[in-house]
């Protein structure tokens, strides 16, 4: 059984791939938002909304943003759903 944050990962990832067109594969916890995939603030939108929905969470916009990678996000989302 995966855990949450791998769960939560996972979508991010899935939801990344679509928002920037790429591969899911090329997509991993230690990718960088801004650096690597070179996102703006809608991109950041288009990606909490989908896990707000998902998790029932409200995610504030500029913690996400803070953020730099994937998997930091991930764990951020995690503690937000186990509240």
């Amino acid at each position: 059984m995966i855990g949450l944050k791998e769960e939560i990962l996972g979508k991010i990832i899935k939801r990344a791939a679509e928002v920037f067109n790429k591969n899911p594969d090329e997509l991993n916890e230690s990718t960088r938002f801004v650096e690597d995939l070179q996102a703006k603030s809608v991109n950041i939108v288009q990606i909490t909304t989908v896990m707000e929905v998902e998790y029932d969470v409200e995610i504030p916009y500029m913690e996400f943003r803070r953020k730099k990678t994937i998997g930091e996000d991930a764990e951020y989302i995690k503690n937000l759903v186990e509240g």
